[in-house]
């Protein structure tokens, strides 16, 4: 019983930072609105890239969306919100899968001028395209009535959302290692923020198939 009592609070507390963080990185957008081009990534920009209509606004189409789509995507894994408000669920379905759309099209699209050249496109446009296809595959099978793959794909849809806060955690790490250089370590994480993301997700869907969503109470 004690060690059952232990695991709950564990779960409760690993349940409490992950929504901290997604929080936390889904607001992050707003710095960027408020504080304006010198803040983060922008910083490092052309001038010739910062006055191109269509990169500006794929790129805050991207960040806002996707800050949007973090910080509510994690709230679908609440079974009790699935049990007791399914049309809430649906709801905020919804608005994620818009997100997600808008949000890794735009992705898809600055990730072709990303720093650090092919390595890092590489990296950033392929979660996009797997952020993409993953929620589409995720929307497609609930309307077909599958839900087990529905669950399996927005497990993994969420795993590459999560991207955003794993390359702000990985970033100044890698920075550091990197005896502050940016580029270098830009290239790694265009790959670590994702890669083993999915891995993880690999596994939770392994281990809960078929009553895959985690528990949040």
């Amino acid at each position: 019983m004690i060690e059952t009592n232990s695991l709950k609070v564990y779960r409760k507390l690993l349940w409490g930072l992950f929504a901290f963080l997604a929080i936390a990185v889904g607001l992050y957008p707003g710095l960027y609105l408020i504080l304006g081009r010198n803040f983060g990534l922008l910083g490092g920009k052309s001038e010739v890239l910062l006055n191109d209509t269509i990169w500006n606004a794929a790129f805050y189409g991207h960040i806002t969306l996707g800050g949007l789509a973090l910080l509510i995507g994690w709230i679908q894994f609440s079974k009790s919100l699935r049990k007791k408000r399914m049309s809430l669920h649906r709801k905020i379905g919804m608005t994620y899968f818009v997100s997600v759309l808008i949000s890794s099209i735009c992705g898809i699209y600055i990730g072709f001028f990303a720093d650090g050249g092919i390595v890092s496109s590489l990296g950033f446009i392929s979660l996009g395209v797997i952020w993409l296809y993953t929620t589409s595959a995720g929307l497609i099978a609930i309307k077909k009535g599958n839900i087990n793959k529905h669950q399996t794909m927005l497990i993994y849809s969420y795993a590459a959302c999560f991207a955003a806060v794993m390359l702000r955690i990985w970033l100044p790490l890698l920075i550091t290692l990197h005896q502050g250089e940016f580029i270098p370590a830009y290239r790694i994480v265009a790959w670590l923020c994702w890669v083993p993301n999915l891995i993880v997700a690999y596994f939770i869907t392994k281990k809960y198939t078929p009553r895959l969503i985690m528990k949040s109470t």
